[in-house]
């Protein structure tokens, strides 16, 4: 019995999946802060954006995925950063969390920074 999703070798090939994107989600939604927490069974990633002089942040939108899609989403992540950086260049984290800012820093454009 022949399975049709084998290619002639009888290496499986991988099933093709058709995604549609709404237009509410087409718009995407900001976010500046990011919550993760887990437990044994998932990942909880809670996504918020936080602004100065605002004590109070509202989730926007909250993922939980298993920890293997975890991993597998870290591993995406990477790889398209590198491929960003090979275009565009190295992405440099300038005031982050562990030194008292908050939340994402707004990105700085290695031009607009002054040479000591």
């Amino acid at each position: 019995m022949t399975n049709n999703n084998n290619n002639q070798d009888g290496i499986p090939q991988p099933q093709q999946i058709n995604i549609e994107l709404g237009e509410k989600e087409a718009e995407g939604t900001y976010s500046n802060l990011a919550i993760i927490s887990h437990s044994p069974a998932e990942f909880i990633i809670d996504f918020t954006r936080i602004f100065p002089g605002v004590p109070k942040a509202k989730v926007h939108s909250r993922i939980i995925m298993t920890p293997q899609h975890t991993k597998m989403f870290l591993n995406a992540m990477k790889e398209n950063i590198q491929r960003y950086e090979n275009l565009y260049g190295e992405i440099i984290i300038k005031n982050d969390p562990g030194s008292g800012g908050m939340g994402f820093q707004i990105p700085v454009n290695p031009k607009d920074e002054k040479i000591n």
